[in-house]
């Protein structure tokens, strides 16, 4: 199963990128993560929408092929940062790539709330007209990494947290579970 994780941190030593680090690794015999570049996607602009940047046709092209899109957030003013929102929108123009695609929403931060409003809000984003994803329904289901700072080996850049990488495991599961739910659809 292939799946393409859309990390919306650009920092060097992000805990979101450490997340994506991490579950490339656990997983790497159940999931195929490819981790998408979208430091390299220019501006969203209308007037290139239609023949766009060889970047924006590569990570639109990433998410088409792949069977799910893990969306691994922190959160910026309440809100997801604007590199995330800008390869949402790039993703939501002329081929619409998200559209029926499985889709988990993750995130971590060092503040206590783990990025439940970046969340929400990508939620609402994710649901607009231009993407429809299949977002892996809210209960129980959100991985909301509060505390990152104490749940995290910043030297190897891996999750170490066993009670966190345990719930992740059960959540990567389910996530397995819907991806291959909406394949039969």
């Amino acid at each position: 199963m292939k799946i393409v994780t859309i990390v919306g941190s650009l920092r060097k030593e992000s805990y979101n990128m450490y997340l994506a680090k991490t579950m490339q690794d656990r997983y790497k015999d159940k999931i195929d993560i490819e981790i998408a570049d979208i430091r390299s996607l220019p501006h969203f602009d209308q007037d290139e929408e239609n023949n766009p940047p060889q970047a924006v046709k590569e990570f639109k092209e990433s998410i088409l092929s792949a069977d799910g899109v893990i969306i691994i957030t922190p959160e910026y003013n309440w809100s997801i940062p604007g590199v995330l929102k800008n390869a949402l929108d790039w993703a939501s123009r002329v081929d619409k790539v998200f559209i029926g695609k499985p889709v988990i929403a993750l995130g971590a931060t060092p503040g206590m709330l783990g990025t439940v409003r970046a969340q929400m809000h990508l939620r609402e984003i994710l649901a607009a007209p231009g993407i429809q994803a299949k977002i892996l329904p809210p209960g129980g289901n959100e991985v909301l990494i509060g505390f990152a700072h104490q749940k995290f080996d910043e030297q190897a850049g891996q999750l170490v947290d066993e009670g966190t990488l345990s719930f992740l495991d059960s959540k990567v599961e389910d996530f397995i579970d819907f991806v291959k739910s909406e394949a039969h659809k």
